[in-house]
């Protein structure tokens, strides 16, 4: 198949290079003035990866759109300025959108699906994809699984059926909302570990892990979703390469966060802290866990304090 990738980070370009790999038509987009895709462009390299000559390379978004998929994986909080000024205007109708992306908007709470959905024409499809994995390690040839999901079975099983390999297994995913809300917050339960590795109690990561997941599954049942889906590939899943890896950059931004030290690249996980916490409001649900990172990055709470707060609850049962 034809397929466009639309934004030339570290994810974009492993994307790019992995259907490559599967021996699809690949174009991977990014802007002339990106200092990542003029790195592509001389050197066909950036600091992960090497792409394969058989990969196209344009900085002209409307000479991209050919193609029957389009792949979008850019900051989340980017995406609704990129739709209605970049993409929108080019009245793109009839493609497969697929959202490689974690996230909510942190002014509005809503999802990624639902900004396509209101940007762009009803024509066009959408799916997710999301789950564990980081690029070293699958450019290194380590395997994982991850999921596709969608409103629309055709498109889902498209998807799965054409981008499934012995590197990435990919499940089907049942659950839009919850698979959204879950991959999202995950990203916030690795900022909590973070806070963890910077304050010397890495052993508490077992109940940030435990009760990270169930308050996620309140959230996502009280939005209409399946509270299973927490403790799927989107959520629980994802712990291990979010919670404890080197190359977490939500563990490595909460971490630095604590320590004082400069981060630079880009923690997702920052900006949906505040989108949950608007949908802890609106669903009037309890999110402990995400509520003591956001008086943390926010309000300026002392994280020993916070810390002390979580662990100085009413007593109650596990479950």
């Amino acid at each position: 198949m034809k397929i466009t990738v639309i934004g030339c980070g570290r994810w974009g370009s492993l994307i790019a290079w992995y259907l490559d790999s599967k021996s699809h038509s690949v174009t991977l987009y990014g802007r002339k003035e990106s200092s990542k895709m003029q790195s592509f462009l001389i050197t066909r390299s950036n600091e992960l990866l090497t792409l394969p000559e058989s990969i196209d390379l344009s900085t002209s978004l409307s000479d991209s759109l050919d193609s029957e998929i389009l792949i979008i994986s850019i900051g989340a909080q980017s995406l609704r300025r990129f739709l209605k000024n970049e993409l929108a205007p080019l009245r793109i109708k009839n493609k497969i959108i697929v959202l490689c992306m974690k996230g909510l908007e942190n002014t509005t709470g809503k999802r990624l699906s639902q900004i396509v959905e209101e940007e762009l024409d009803s024509s066009n499809k959408i799916a997710v994809w999301i789950g564990p994995g980081h690029v070293q390690e699958f450019y290194a040839g380590i395997p994982n699984c991850m999921v596709i999901d969608s409103k629309d079975e055709k498109v889902k099983r498209l998807l799965i059926e054409s981008f499934s390999s012995n590197l990435i297994r990919f499940y089907y995913g049942q659950d839009l909302l919850g698979n959204e809300i879950g991959a999202a917050s995950k990203n916030v339960i690795g900022i909590a570990a973070g806070f963890l590795d910077g304050l010397k109690l890495s052993s508490l990561k077992g109940a940030l892990m435990s009760r990270g997941t169930q308050e996620i599954s309140r959230l996502i049942k009280a939005m209409g979703g399946n509270p299973a889906s927490a403790y799927g590939l989107c959520h629980l899943g994802d712990y291990e390469a979010t919670v404890f890896s080197v190359y977490s950059h939500n563990r490595q931004f909460g971490e630095k966060f604590i320590t004082n030290q400069p981060y630079k690249d880009l923690a997702e996980g920052y900006a949906t802290t505040e989108a949950l916490m608007l949908l802890s409001r609106e669903y009037n649900v309890e999110l402990p866990i995400c509520g003591s990172v956001y008086q943390i990055l926010y309000n300026n709470a002392s994280p020993k304090d916070v810390m002390d707060n979580l662990f100085n609850r009413t007593l109650k049962k596990e479950f």
